[in-house]
């Protein structure tokens, strides 16, 4: 690593570096938007250090678990990978662990850098920097490139710079997004409610429209739910649908929605869903409900939940939300007059 001088051409090469910085800052400051903010700080850094490559990935501390949030200049095997644990030991861990800028002039030298997927993708040399806010660490911001490079003491300085510049805009935009998630989620069981439910309605049968696929809808209702909290309580009342908010997130793929209809009803949007594949998904989650909905409450709790189903495609149940929404709602309340947790359907209601 190459030692700066005090000379004057240097002086007035940092000022001009700080000043650079300072217009950097300000790009990266201008937006709320999580993933925006994020690959203004990837693009920032890499102009700062003259790197073609770089990611830049969060870290969930609950599950000590990266997700990776922004990319560039890296190859689609090596980014497919979106979310990885910290190996205890490893160069990650090592990172999260100090907490201080890594570098890595030529990683053929570095007897400890030995991850496939980066030797194979031909990285030579790497900056890897803490994002920290408050002493915490948000994430880790890294920067490669595919041959040997020297880092200027005081190119490192401005990236230093810039990184506490970064992690205030991280954070920003975190409680912009928690604040924003506030307006259009249940606070009860955190899945989108009834308000955001019609926005990605309308955002759905747009897509579906232009790409020519199936929209499904799954209604469901749970069965006797007044007997229940009558019986157990209202607090586990509310366990039950928490857990049941639960089943759904799991059950269902990260594309699709769930949401919390109103009361004891819920409803998911399936995008690219056509009814078969609609109707298997109902039934896994029915049948997910009615083992798990009572996991977590006292042994005292002895009456089963389930949920009553009603399941409609767009377009060929119908093509607006109005009529989607009668026709799964009757089906739903045909599955509770047939005998309750059950999964019914158009074709049934024929």
């Amino acid at each position: 690593m190459s030692t700066d001088t005090g000379s004057p051409e240097n002086i007035e090469e940092e000022l001009r570096s700080l000043k650079g910085i300072v217009s950097v800052a300000q790009v990266v400051v201008s937006s709320l938007e999580l993933d925006e903010v994020l690959q203004n700080i990837l693009y920032s850094a890499m102009a700062t250090m003259g790197m073609p490559a770089g990611s830049i990935a969060l870290f969930e501390e609950k599950f000590s678990e990266l997700s990776l949030h922004a990319h560039a200049g890296l190859s689609l095997d090596f980014v497919s990978r979106n979310r990885w644990r910290v190996k205890t030991g490893g160069l990650t861990h090592r990172i999260l662990e100090e907490g201080e800028l890594f570098v890595v002039e030529d990683t053929g030298d570095a007897a400890f850098f030995n991850n496939p997927l980066a030797v194979a993708e031909g990285i030579r040399s790497l900056i890897a920097v803490p994002l920290k806010y408050q002493e915490k660490i948000v994430g880790i911001l890294y920067l490669n490139d595919f041959a040997p490079r020297t880092f200027s003491e005081m190119r490192l300085s401005q990236l230093g710079i810039l990184a506490s510049f970064a992690t205030m805009s991280i954070d920003n935009a975190r409680l912009h997004e928690a604040t924003r998630l506030l307006a259009c989620t249940d606070g009860l069981t955190g899945l989108y409610n009834h308000r955001q439910f019609t926005q990605l309605y309308a955002r759905e049968v747009s897509r579906a429209e232009r790409s020519g696929t199936p929209l499904s809808l799954v209604m469901m209702d749970v069965d006797n739910f007044k007997k229940f909290n009558d019986t157990y309580g209202h607090p586990a009342g509310d366990q039950v649908l928490i857990t049941v908010g639960e089943i759904l997130r799991k059950t269902l793929r990260e594309v699709d929605l769930p949401c919390r209809y109103g009361g004891e009803e819920f409803i998911a949007l399936l995008p690219e869903t056509d009814l078969e594949a609609a109707l298997l998904v109902a039934e896994r989650v029915r049948h997910g409900i009615e083992r798990h909905a009572t996991r977590g409450l006292a042994e005292t709790v002895t009456d089963p939940v389930t949920v009553s189903i009603g399941v409609a495609t767009y377009p060929q149940d119908g093509t607006d939300l109005e009529t989607l929404l009668k026709l799964v709602d009757s089906l739903l309340y045909k599955a509770k007059n047939e005998g309750k947790n059950q999964v019914y359907h158009a074709a049934q209601g024929e």
